[in-house]
């Protein structure tokens, strides 16, 4: 099958996280035709929950270095709004990131590994968008069984040049983690709302501190932090009664893990101080963590070299972008790097309800991670 007939039949079936069985099977099944040394399925399961992970291995010895490659298959809860003939199917799900063409990109890059004398590894993860799937991939076992000593992904980027390569030597993408705080105080009735313990103050007191971590230079890779209000909940439409029990969240994200760090301690010493004054109980929770996705300067500069061979257009951006990926899991345990590939200047943002991945990104950047993958060399 052709790898845009490819990229068409995910898009129109596409899958949550957790849920990509169709299309794990269909990776599985073109992979098996091209006829890897290994091909592990179902990679990242358990016991009591079944995962939809697939790794190859191509080469000539699985005991010699390697290089890997990794790409995300998941969608998201996004009703798709076009006209497309390979529109999605799928009620409220749609290929709206472009993981579509992230798997479509490294199984073209799978048809032209024969020839490669390279080890190479490519990784077809699931559960990118909640942050679990590279979790999943590493706990496996699987990478540990081989002499990993690269790994590369890459993410189309809408409003920038079609096929132009954006790298970041330092943090490509951001840390960041949902922060939700249940307060529980005491239920009483309107008329005597001094008898109870109210949250609503202790609310408002939240919003205006966790505004503060806001008030810092976007530009400033260290100290940069910001805090996003997500939903506030607090007692029931029930006129007679004061409300006793309350949640609100919020999206905390840094530039670094460093700051990360500091952020989530300054946001749990704040709640506690807030809770505390208010006489109230507060339970704190953390929701799809995600740590920076930190490159590895050499790994960039080996890309750059790469790219000016196949003469492609390079840009080098000056900050990280501010949404997060799972891929900073992997670069914790192995260097490599992330990079962007433009998807165009005028292209629909990320998430739209009208995003498509465009097909002529694939084949270049294929013959990018091909050019990767003929050069690694494990002395340097």
């Amino acid at each position: 099958m052709e790898t845009t007939e490819i990229r068409h039949l995910l898009h129109q079936h596409p899958e949550l996280s957790g849920c990509e069985k169709n299309t794990h099977d269909l990776i599985v099944k073109e992979l098996t035709q091209l006829h890897p040394l290994k091909i592990y399925t179902h990679v990242g399961s358990t016991p009591q929950h079944e995962a939809y992970g697939v790794i190859a291995v191509f080469g000539q010895d699985l005991s010699a270095p390697a290089v890997a490659f990794r790409a995300d298959i998941d969608a998201l809860p996004i009703q798709e709004q076009n006209s497309l003939p390979y529109r999605s199917v799928n009620q409220n799900i749609g290929h709206k990131c472009g993981h579509d063409g992230h798997t479509a990109i490294l199984l073209e890059l799978a048809q032209h590994l024969h020839a490669c004398r390279n080890t190479v590894i490519l990784i077809f993860q699931p559960e990118e968008e909640t942050g679990l799937g590279s979790k999943k991939i590493l706990q496996s076992g699987i990478l540990k069984q081989y002499d990993i000593r690269a790994i590369y992904a890459i993410h189309n980027l809408p409003g920038y040049p079609l096929n132009q390569l954006v790298l970041i030597p330092n943090t490509f993408a951001a840390a960041s983690s949902g922060f939700i705080i249940h307060l529980h105080g005491r239920q009483t009735h309107a008329s005597t709302p001094e008898k109870g313990i109210n949250p609503a103050l202790a609310i408002s007191q939240l919003i205006q501190r966790f505004d503060t971590f806001n008030h810092v230079n976007i530009n400033d890779i260290k100290s940069f932090s910001q805090s996003t209000p997500i939903y506030i909940r607090c007692g029931s439409e029930a006129f007679g009664t004061s409300a006793g029990e309350a949640s609100l969240a919020f999206t905390l994200r840094a530039y670094t893990n460093e700051t990360m760090e500091w952020l989530l301690q300054t946001a749990r010493s704040i709640t506690n101080e807030v809770s505390q004054n208010q006489q109230l109980k507060v339970d704190i929770e953390l929701r799809e963590p995600f740590y920076a996705t930190e490159n590895h300067l050499q790994q960039v500069v080996r890309i750059q070299h790469l790219a000016h061979s196949l003469h492609l257009s390079i840009h080098q951006e000056e900050r990280p972008f501010r949404w997060s990926e799972d891929f900073a899991d992997y670069l914790m345990v192995y260097p490599g790097a992330m990079m962007g590939i433009g998807s165009g200047e005028d292209h629909v943002e990320l998430h739209h309800p009208d995003y498509d991945f465009p097909d002529q990104i694939i084949r270049p950047t294929a013959q990018l991670f091909l050019e990767i993958a003929n050069a690694f060399n494990p002395q340097e």
